[in-house]
């Protein structure tokens, strides 16, 4: 099965569910995009790796991080193998030398981890096709996300919140689909995902 890698494009505060933030991911050789809403203390983990900062003790994943140095285990890659039910699941691929381990794990935690041991993110054609968004070309998002959170919120790691995506059923698909347009040129990955979700709901029913 052919890997797809992915690069973290930013962060930004989720517009419709307290508490939780929108981490798009963007493939590296194409132009789709795939938003996932994670929680407030894995965005903050996320944000200040993408920063650049050092906080005066070490995050979570700082520890996992140093720990896994200190016993000679390197984290190879990260897999996004599977969306179900809207949920993204991922696998961490490690090796201590002797064995490669395939551990799961949530992909925020698991995107937090990549970021610190500097290795590649992978997903396959099949979620990319699934989960993806084209964005305009021209259009760019620059906004890494800096807020800083500090309540743990942590929402299931999903392609859109949990929150009844109702508002859309009413619409045509020609309506839909320029609604996705806007909301893809306003960088509302969010919202963009509920609507795609919408759109790949009647072509499979």
């Amino acid at each position: 099965m052919s890997k797809i890698k992915l690069n973290v494009l930013g962060i930004s505060y989720s517009q419709t569910q307290s508490g939780a933030y929108a981490l798009v991911l963007t493939e590296e050789n194409g132009d789709r995009r795939i938003p996932i809403i994670v929680g407030g203390f894995e965005a903050q983990s996320i944000a200040i790796q993408l920063e650049g900062l050092k906080p005066p003790r070490p995050l979570t994943h700082d520890l996992f991080l140093n720990f896994a140095v200190s016993f000679k285990i390197d984290l190879l890659e990260v897999n996004i193998h599977k969306l179900e039910e809207g949920v993204f699941y991922s696998k961490l691929i490690c090796d201590d030398g002797k064995n490669r381990l395939a551990v799961d794990a949530r992909t925020s935690d698991a995107i937090a981890l990549a970021l610190r041991f500097k290795c590649p993110i992978y997903t396959t054609e099949e979620i990319m096709e699934r989960a993806g968004i084209v964005l305009e070309f021209g259009k760019e998002s620059t906004g890494k996300g800096t807020q800083k959170e500090t309540g743990q919120i942590s929402p299931e790691d999903s392609s859109y919140p949990s929150k009844s995506i109702e508002e859309f059923k009413n619409y045509s698909n020609d309506e839909l689909k320029e609604m996705l347009q806007n909301a893809i040129n306003n960088e509302d990955y969010e919202r963009a995902s509920m609507i795609r979700d919408e759109i790949n709901k009647r072509k499979n029913s």
